[in-house]
């Protein structure tokens, strides 16, 4: 088959389907995957064809540096505005080269309208949470709150004329919280109401590329004291003051630490650190979980995804969009702490990377959950349900 993955060019989208497109390549399909150039290295490995397109999401060339942390209706705009500004670029690709079927992340929008316009079955990845049978009723007033605001009100009306003028029949609740098929690449563990997700949604689980596993030139910090990963992502690691009251709340301890600062800060925003503390602006994240005993993290879900994989407890200092939700799912589920002060005090920060790290009852929760998790998803159960979709099985 020719398979159309539309990514979103943000890496936290990118990284939960690898492994996945991978496994499509290894079976002898032929996948063109459509992100910005810039981030072109991130998918070429897997085997695909990347279709380098322009891109105006943070992080591209002349785009926005950072992403609208408090405005969610900001956030939500960006993606649109990707969706207008990709949908001309894919048709010019692949007009002339027609794919059996279309693969898109939810910030992949252009996908499905182009799936539409091609004649071909489609379907959604999703690396967060999905809506559940009476979300729409149990969210209201957040809702209501996002969509009767000025903003709100001129994103849904410019994302209906956008529909509109591509000649398109879909809806914007088909395009984005109501697909026909959506492959959820998380563990049930942290989908809020799972009971009540419906059939159009097929949990496939983490899809964690075991080229990421590889610890490059990353060792352990020396010492055999249990280790924490402090990790916050790619787009919210400026916590300088987060990563200092973990430091000063585990010194003494004999913890050992792992911290990822990103690339918004600069070594000198943390200051000196005690030799039990190994400072990178970036980590080999899955190779590093492998190894921890546990995680203090932002709650992105692919974060929340990679950590219950390797069966790592979480606290979490939730920074935007669906994080504290997040944060609250892990702690539901008796896997994780979501620590609520901003910044959580040091004793805060010690009290749950110890107690959670010591928790038999919790190693029960993550040991059962890490069972399940491997037992009915993994790459392989992504790319079944793909050829399904493009056979007409589902």
């Amino acid at each position: 088959m020719h398979i159309c993955v539309v990514a979103a060019s943000a890496p936290s989208h990118m990284y939960p389907h690898l492994a996945m497109v991978r496994e499509l390549v290894s079976r002898g399909h032929r996948v063109s995957y459509v992100v910005g150039g810039h981030l072109a290295g991130i998918a070429s490995p897997t085997g695909a064809t990347v279709v380098a397109c322009s891109s105006v999401l943070p992080g591209a060339p002349g785009a926005p540096t950072a992403w609208a942390d408090d405005d969610p209706v900001a956030g939500m705009r960006l993606f649109l505005d990707e969706a207008v500004h990709v949908l001309p670029q894919l048709h010019e690709a692949l007009d002339g080269d027609r794919p059996d079927v279309v693969l898109y992340d939810i910030g992949g929008m252009a996908g499905p309208v182009a799936a539409q316009r091609w004649g071909v079955p489609c379907a959604q990845l999703s690396p967060s949470y999905v809506a559940w049978d009476g979300y729409h009723e149990d969210m209201a007033d957040q809702l209501s709150a996002l969509f009767d605001s000025p903003s709100g009100g001129d994103y849904r009306r410019a994302f209906d004329e956008w529909l509109t003028s591509s000649g398109t029949t879909l809806t914007y609740e088909q395009v984005t919280g109501a697909p026909r098929r959506c492959l959820v690449l998380i563990p049930r563990a942290l989908q809020p109401n799972a009971d009540r997700v419906g059939d159009s949604y097929r949990f496939v689980g983490p899809c964690i590329d075991p080229h990421r596993e590889d610890p490059g030139d990353w060792t352990p910090p020396p010492g055999e004291g249990p280790l924490l990963l402090t990790a916050f992502g790619t787009s919210y690691t400026r916590r300088p003051d987060v990563y200092r009251n973990a430091i000063e709340g585990l010194q003494g301890t004999g913890w050992r630490m792992v911290l990822a600062t990103g690339a918004r800060m600069t070594a000198d925003e943390l200051g000196p650190v005690p030799d039990w503390v190994q400072v990178r602006t970036v980590v080999p994240q899955p190779a590093v979980l492998a190894h921890a005993d546990a995680f203090l993290t932002h709650a992105g879900m692919g974060s929340c995804t990679e950590g219950l994989w390797y069966g790592v407890p979480m606290a979490a200092v939730p920074q935007a969009v669906d994080q504290p939700a997040n944060a609250d799912q892990l702690e539901a589920a008796g896997i994780g702490r979501h620590l609520r002060a901003d910044p959580p005090t040091p004793q805060e920060i010690r009290e749950a990377i110890i107690g959670l790290a010591s928790d038999p009852v919790v190693r029960l929760r993550l040991n059962s959950i890490r069972e399940e998790t491997r037992r009915h998803g993994g790459p392989a159960h992504a790319a079944d349900a793909v050829e399904q979709v493009a056979d007409g099985r589902w």
